[in-house]
């Protein structure tokens, strides 16, 4: 371990705290009063600060207290560091009057407002934030959210789910696609086109198709560079109902796979840390779900 692993680990928050308050407050004095201790203690705790760093960080005179030019740096990062740690102890804290819901490429398709809605009237105390994030989690392996909305299985190590509904797949296409014409379509219809797929989030694999009947495929990383392909009439997209509901886009049109098995979808959340409203969050979207 070097001298700055030592002093890292031996920089403690009180001591940048005390540091900050001298020069905001101006004098010792006025800094153990706002600290509430003794002006003894705020010149052991500088002094001990000063000592760890291996500078001096302050100049005091019978007047004045003034920070030396690495003083100045210093209480520019002690202010940050005190920030962030503010927030993660209102984070901790109050974490549960917030419900963060991820999701990859879609919310909850045409429930998305009126869960917003139900939501609002019969939780108040719990404010409701959708996150958008393209990976296999919709963020919730990431820490960006409480629970997710995914549409295929999770990983049952780490993360328990609850299926709330069920959407139809549907066939996204160019709008002069000479399938646009029909009122739905059928896999074998696809068999012979190219199949724009996100692998990473997506719902569908050629693994829908029986072998020897499975379409070409193309790689895509997020919804809007799905459908700007789609609509190119390069390939077409197989998706769940809730995309087209979400993503109405020029040049794109939406056919039902009639043979097509439906999505599962599920709300996912973390085995070992499950938020306090996870249980009404399915309750109300399996409700809406039914209610078709």
């Amino acid at each position: 371990m070097d001298d700055t692993d030592q002093a890292l680990g031996s920089v403690e928050l009180r001591q940048l705290r005390c540091l900050v308050a001298i020069v905001e407050e101006g004098t010792f004095t006025d800094a153990a009063m706002a600290l509430g201790v003794s002006q003894a203690a705020v010149s052991r705790t500088l002094a001990s600060l000063e000592g760890t760093l291996g500078v001096r960080l302050l100049r005091r005179t019978s007047r004045a207290v003034t920070p030396t030019p690495t003083g100045l740096r210093v209480v520019s990062h002690a202010r940050r560091v005190l920030g962030e740690v503010a927030e993660l102890v209102r984070e901790a804290t109050s974490g549960h009057a917030r419900l963060r819901i991820g999701y990859a490429w879609s919310a909850l398709g045409r429930h998305t407002l009126t869960f917003q809605r139900r939501w609002g009237t019969s939780h108040p105390a719990t404010d409701l934030q959708f996150v958008r994030a393209n990976s296999a989690t919709a963020g919730l392996a990431e820490g960006s959210c409480d629970v997710a909305v995914v549409r295929r299985p999770v990983d049952e190590r780490r993360f328990d789910s609850a299926i709330v509904g069920l959407e139809r797949r549907l066939c996204a296409m160019a709008t002069d696609d000479p399938l646009a014409r029909r009122r739905s379509v059928r896999l074998a219809d696809l068999s012979g086109r190219t199949l724009l797929v996100d692998r990473r989030t997506g719902t569908t694999t050629t693994d829908l198709w029986p072998p020897g009947d499975r379409p070409a495929t193309e790689a895509t990383h997020d919804v809007d560079e799905w459908l700007t392909t789609i609509a190119t009439g390069r390939a077409v997209g197989v998706t769940a109902e809730s995309t087209a509901n979400q993503y109405r886009r020029p040049g794109v049109v939406y056919r039902p796979v009639r043979d097509a098995e439906p999505i599962a979808v599920r709300l996912a959340w973390w085995r070992d840390d499950p938020h306090p409203a996870t249980t009404a969050a399915i309750e109300l979207l399996t409700a809406l779900y039914r209610s078709g």
